[in-house]
């Protein structure tokens, strides 16, 4: 599932998103979301989020409900 909608992300999910210095490469990370940090209902680019450990970027793809 894409991580373009904010209905569609909840803290405790499981993500991958890219981070700030991986946007050229596309290389992603997974993890856990912990704050949903985009105010918007919808962002192209993915909604940006914190992981449980502290990293910050926007979701690619839902793993998990």
């Amino acid at each position: 599932m894409s991580g373009q909608s904010r209905a569609n992300i909840k803290p405790g999910i499981e993500v991958n998103i890219v981070l700030k210095q991986d946007q050229r490469s596309g290389k992603r990370t997974s993890g856990v979301v912990k704050d949903i940090l985009t105010n918007a209902s919808f962002h192209p680019h993915g909604i940006k989020v914190r992981l449980e450990d502290g990293q910050v970027g926007r979701v690619k793809e839902i793993t998990s409900n």
